[in-house]
């Protein structure tokens, strides 16, 4: 079964059941070095792997850059 989720403002279809985790890392993104929104509340890393993408959940991604 497939969920549409919105990312950064673009709509996707993943596949149901996903966890924010399985989809960190489907983008290749340290889950370390990110910060997560779902929905307009932070998701704080240790619950990643618990937390289920639902259909309709609006995500905002952000990374951290190192630079000077």
């Amino acid at each position: 079964m497939n969920v549409n989720i919105r990312v950064n403002g673009k709509v996707e279809s993943v596949n149901s059941p996903k966890t924010l985790y399985d989809l960190l890392n489907d983008k290749a993104l340290n889950p370390e070095r990110v910060v997560v929104e779902v929905n307009n509340s932070i998701i704080k890393r240790d619950q990643f792997k618990e937390y289920t993408l639902q259909d309709g959940d609006s995500l905002e991604i952000l990374r951290f850059v190192g630079g000077g």
